[in-house]
């Protein structure tokens, strides 16, 4: 979503060929830019805290298998006869709350419980209210401005039959023939 490419708020955000937009992505009618915008600014949002979340999810799995390779330090510490030391860390470390009274567990349900529950249903709302509850409104937009109609890997929407795996050398690699936004996010 990248700055540069945001349609005027007072427009439609509209230029020749946007019929090209599948009806699931296309904007309402009469639906404003900034609506567009806000509503695409949200999802934005909501796909950072997405990953916000992953990132919450491999901590609570980190933290725990790292709590789990305890159990071998102590039995080396044992086995070394260095069983003060053993000792402490079976007491003040294996099975410690890594916040008071939580164990990761609880903060990521802690989490997905309270905010991010509310921030999806929020952003789910706005959608609905703002764009009829479609997705990717603004990114199918944004995709009709920046493609090049006519050459092959720019068509408006997946070839019958196939999926669009671009031309050239590079046809189905992964590699190349991508235009970044602002973002760095190319072809999203």
């Amino acid at each position: 979503m990248g700055r540069c490419e945001e349609p005027d708020p007072a427009g439609s955000g509209r230029r020749e060929g946007a019929e090209a937009v599948d009806a699931g992505h296309r904007r309402p009618a009469r639906t404003p830019d900034l609506a567009v915008v806000a509503a695409g600014r949200f999802s934005e949002a909501l796909e950072r805290l997405e990953r916000a979340r992953g990132a919450l999810y491999e901590f609570h799995q980190l933290v725990g298998r790292a709590d789990a390779l305890l159990d071998e330090v102590v039995e080396a510490l044992d086995r070394l006869g260095q069983d003060r030391l053993a000792a402490e860390v079976r007491d003040e470390l294996i099975g410690r709350n890594v916040l008071r009274g939580r164990w990761t567990y609880q903060i990521v349900e802690e989490f997905d419980d309270g905010y991010y529950t509310v921030f999806r249903a929020l952003e789910g709302r706005a959608r609905e209210e703002l764009v009829a509850g479609r997705r990717h409104v603004y990114e199918a937009e944004m995709k009709e401005r920046r493609r090049s109609p006519g050459l092959p890997g720019h068509e408006a929407l997946p070839l019958d039959g196939g999926e669009d795996r671009g031309s050239g050398e590079d046809a189905g690699s992964g590699q190349g023939g991508t235009r970044e936004d602002d973002t760095g996010q190319g072809g999203g």
